[in-house]
């Protein structure tokens, strides 16, 4: 696809609290994805190569963690693919119409060659990307519960990522472990204070000082952490940790 619709506001509720890289990274990877009409390479270096971004790796993951899906065949985008299906739909709606509008007239063997190469402009990869969307979604590998981490805060965690409807692998585990380093804080204190926070992703410096202090308030809050998350899930908001 060389043309795809883009809505401004639906886009920034979505994106305000990507860093400036972040929103570059995104919008070149929506780029490269509509071009190309099939799931982003799961070689980031590769991929960053590609779209002119070599020393952004990091918030190039962060940004396919956060708004794409790891499948088999690479990060694949729900949203896009809907709309690529979009234009393939209206693309053959016009490629009947001008037959039917071509076969009605006497020199329609004259002119209707013309006619239909310009309504079926771009249509070959949609047509095998709307195959694509029939089938079975593809569904990420399961990640066991690393030995440094409370069972109930793994699970409390996964169920935060499934509503968020985003994957749970390797690369995201690796890369919020990363993140939870840089927060100087034990990995499993970093997933509580995702759990508590509800949100999608979460990286080291949007920590407050107060959750950078979780290790110390630990005990309390371990207790109370599965009910925060499940009350964050129904759509409570503004729920704080304990503090000391």
């Amino acid at each position: 696809m060389h043309y795809y619709q883009f809505n401004i506001g639906d886009y920034q509720s979505h994106t305000a609290h990507l860093s400036e890289i972040e929103d570059l990274a995104y919008r070149r990877l929506l780029d490269w994805y509509y071009l190309h009409e099939s799931p982003i390479p799961d070689d980031i270096p590769e991929i960053a190569r590609q779209i002119r971004m070599r020393t952004h790796t990091e918030s190039i993951s962060i940004v396919l963690q956060e708004f794409f899906e790891l499948t088999k065949k690479g990060w694949s985008s729900v949203r896009a693919n809907r709309e690529i299906a979009k234009t393939g739909e209206k693309s053959a709606k016009a490629s009947a119409s001008a037959k039917a509008r071509w076969n009605k007239d006497f020199d329609a063997n004259a002119l209707q060659t013309q006619s239909e190469s310009n309504a079926t402009q771009d249509t070959r990869h949609i047509t095998q990307d709307i195959k694509h969307n029939t089938q079975k979604k593809e569904k990420a590998t399961v990640v066991a519960c690393p030995p440094d981490v409370d069972q109930q805060i793994w699970d409390d965690w996964k169920q935060l990522r499934k509503a968020k409807k985003a994957p749970v692998t390797e690369t995201v585990v690796k890369s919020a472990r990363k993140e939870a380093v840089k927060a100087n804080m034990a990995f499993c204190d970093f997933l509580s204070v995702w759990c508590a926070r509800g949100s999608q992703g979460l990286q080291a410096d949007w920590l407050k000082p107060d959750e950078r202090n979780l290790t110390k308030t630990g005990q309390r809050n371990a207790n109370v952490l599965s009910g925060l998350t499940r009350g964050l899930l129904g759509g409570q908001s503004n729920v704080k940790l304990l503090g000391n």
